[in-house]
């Protein structure tokens, strides 16, 4: 499979490594506004992320996937492409337990260890970071990220753009709103309403947001 990385950054570097991995794989660009214009090295092309038609006009079956770990850009991103959802890989590392009943949409960045259970389902866009546990009937948003070393216990639901900070804890049951983010090491033991900040154990609301974007 042929694959363009969108986003140059640290998170890309795993996506990378993720990718290669597969032998079947081949990386064939990567897309990041910090290159003005369009490269070619070594077989690789690169340049700015306006340049994602003009690789599809160029190869006609390439998938894309985007590697940024902020939920609101890697939105906006798939926004500005505006390309359909077949267009979109969903990268699974080879370590990562997955659950035949489990859906995972397209898109979506499943990292090493991870472990999805029954009948959960995993949104577009989505990041499972490394060694995250999910569990059965869970409900996981566009745009979230659980962050590495999360549980997420039984029915649980997480709304579109969530964040989980790395080591949380989420007892079955809860929801949380779309745009919230958790805390590293926060124990979600009651429902987090949308667009909140929620820290500690158990997890209290210590900001409102606005559209995902913190304020006092």
């Amino acid at each position: 499979m042929k694959i363009v990385v969108v986003g140059r950054g640290g998170h890309s570097k795993v996506i990378e490594d993720m990718i290669l991995s597969y032998q079947e794989n081949q990386i064939v660009g990567f897309l990041d506004d910090k290159y003005n214009n369009v490269s070619l090295n070594e077989n690789i092309y690169f340049g700015p992320i306006s340049s994602a038609k003009r690789l599809v006009d160029n190869f006609g079956d390439i998938k894309f996937v985007i590697a940024i770990g902020d939920n609101k850009i890697r939105q906006s991103i798939v926004q500005r492409l505006n390309l359909s959802d077949e267009n979109y890989v969903t990268v699974i590392h080879e370590s990562a337990v997955i659950s035949p009943s489990a859906m995972i949409d397209n898109g979506t960045v499943v990292m090493p260890h991870a472990v999805i259970n029954a009948d959960t389902r995993i949104g577009v866009h989505s990041i499972i970071n490394t060694g995250t546990v999910i569990e059965h009937d869970c409900n996981i948003g566009d745009f979230s990220h659980v962050c590495p070393g999360t549980t997420v216990t039984g029915t649980v639901q997480i709304g579109e753009g969530g964040y989980i900070g790395a080591g949380a804890t989420i007892i079955p049951n809860v929801k949380i709103g779309d745009w919230a983010i958790i805390g590293a090491g926060a124990t979600v033991i009651m429902d987090i309403p949308a667009h909140c900040t929620a820290v500690g154990i158990p997890a209290k609301v210590k900001k409102v947001n606005q559209m995902g974007v913190e304020v006092n």
